[in-house]
């Protein structure tokens, strides 16, 4: 049986499939990365909700694992040479589980290093800037009388779903025919900004149609619609 004792994350979130993936987070578009890939590899894993609510992110035990308190993180028990492996950062943990279960990252050298490429694009652009946009779109920032912040937000937003549009106008996705990581980090981000954050008229999101369509085509998918959902809000 592997023992996760020493780990003080699992004090607060005790293991009860301790040889399985330890998943820490919450159905945000950053937590779901993570829920979605881990349905769409087949790896076991047993998740474990942080509640913001109860501001479990800033815990002692959560912040062991993630100093920076912001989820998704994992512990894998049987990490690089068997030993246990902690590891926060989505776009990490992302590549991680690509490399650990073979799957949706190219083999080849130049391929890999491309959908890389697009998963920081992700991350330096798409989630920063559509998060900035649903504060002042959806929550205290919608209350501010000047609109120049919210409408610099909404010019990068619109610039980033060009930039993604463009590349996704001859291709099913992001990196081609072959379904990635860099489409996992992505498209709950695009799902986010024109459903919960209610700001598809604001970039015009109908202009952007090559975007919609693999948006669609993601949700789509099995793993996706379950991933979603995990963990599930208590």
């Amino acid at each position: 049986m592997t023992d996760l004792s020493s780990f003080p994350i699992t004090k607060k979130w005790p293991a009860q499939h301790p040889e399985r993936i330890q998943l820490y987070s919450l159905p945000t578009p950053n937590g779901v990365k993570v829920s979605i890939m881990l349905e769409e590899t087949g790896l076991p894993y047993e998740p474990h909700l942080v509640s913001f609510d109860s501001n479990d992110q800033t815990s002692p035990e959560f912040l062991s694992l993630n100093p920076n308190n912001k989820i998704p993180a994992i512990l894998d028990p049987d990490g690089p040479d068997g030993k246990p492996l902690p590891l926060f950062e989505s776009g990490a943990i992302l590549i991680y589980l690509a490399d650990k279960s073979g799957q949706f990252m190219p083999k080849d050298p130049a391929g890999r290093y491309e959908t890389i490429q697009w998963l920081m694009f992700q991350m330096g652009g798409i989630g920063p800037m559509f998060g900035q946009l649903g504060f002042f779109n959806k929550f205290a920032g919608k209350d501010y009388e000047d609109k120049r912040p919210r409408d610099r937000y909404v010019a990068e937003s619109k610039r980033l779903l060009a930039v993604l549009n463009q590349r996704l106008a001859e291709r099913s996705w992001i990196m081609g025919d072959a379904y990635t990581i860099a489409d996992i980090a992505t498209f709950p981000w695009v799902r986010n900004l024109i459903g919960f954050y209610e700001a598809g008229d604001l970039v015009g999101i109908a202009d952007f149609p090559h975007v919609t369509r693999a948006l669609q085509a993601f949700v789509a998918r099995p793993a996706v619609a379950k991933g979603l959902t995990i963990p599930q809000r208590g």
